[in-house]
């Protein structure tokens, strides 16, 4: 397995080139799936509040065997604990739900515009960061209005931007935005969430042009985008094969095909999204 470069951050820190994702996974599975991603050497754990399961996933980290320095850990606040004290008490719940003295990683999940507090949470966070309980601080789910917003009013750029993005939504000018604004993109539903995406002729053929399975194929087109991915899986072969994608290069071409099919959204519309 060749070891994929980490990610620079515009804060002074790194990411690893790829995660696991523990969406919709909950009691001991998500607990087994975290702690088995990292004995096939994941590094970076993604969870969230609203997923239900930050306990498991930092009992997972905590039994693991791995050093908790090498483990960065991700988790997001929910809708609900939006505005500036209401963030600071989310986090704390968030981090006693955890079990850890820090988090890695602490992404507002969505701008929910609505309601108009997340320049509010955003100040939270980078109180947060300042005060050394998160070492880096972000977003996800926010377009380039967003980030402006949240820049113009407190002068502090997202270090990432976690959106839905995969080869059946390619998000080409989110991708842009980010990497103007110096943020790192990072991927949700990188694999399509189970709607097919895996089984269409392009990826298969892509796929065993280099005799590497669907998803490997997938998640390498993201390492070349400069993207982060966000992989699940609940089978632990998956898991392994899909953590192992520095050891072939897709070229242009192959870029191409994968980047042109049809599109759809598969999640909700960050300008409308409301919980």
């Amino acid at each position: 397995m060749d070891a994929l470069a980490p990610v620079p951050l515009n804060d002074g820190h790194t990411l690893p080139a790829l995660g696991f994702g523990t969406w919709r996974v909950s009691g001991e599975d998500a607990a087994e799936q975290v702690r088995s991603a990292l004995g096939a050497g994941y590094r970076l754990i993604d969870t969230a509040a609203s997923y239900g399961n930050e306990a498991e996933v930092g009992r997972a980290v905590a039994t693991s065997g791995v050093p908790r320095e090498e483990v960065l850990v991700t988790s997001k606040l929910r809708g609900a604990d939006q505005g500036y004290d209401a963030a600071l008490r989310g986090f704390e719940r968030s981090l006693g739900a955890l079990g850890l003295d820090r988090l890695d990683l602490y992404l507002i999940h969505w701008p929910l515009p609505a309601r108009d507090l997340y320049v509010d949470s955003w100040r939270a966070l980078v109180r947060l960061r300042e005060e050394g309980v998160v070492r880096s601080v972000g977003v996800s789910n926010f377009t380039a209005a967003h980030l402006d917003r949240l820049v113009a009013e407190t002068g502090v750029t997202p270090a990432v931007n976690q959106i839905e993005l995969h080869p059946g939504f390619v998000q080409e000018e989110m991708r842009a935005a980010n990497a103007a604004r110096g943020v790192v993109t990072q991927s949700w539903g990188p694999l399509g969430r189970g709607k097919g995406l895996l089984e269409t002729a392009e990826v298969r053929a892509v796929a065993a042009a280099h005799g590497v399975s669907p998803a490997r194929a997938v998640l390498r087109w993201h390492h070349q985008l400069g993207v982060v991915p966000l992989p699940k899986s609940a089978d632990p072969r998956r898991r392994r094969e899909n953590l192992d994608i520095g050891g072939f290069v897709l070229t242009g071409e192959e870029m191409a095909v994968l980047g042109t099919l049809p599109q759809r959204r598969l999640g909700g519309d960050p300008d409308t999204h409301e919980e």
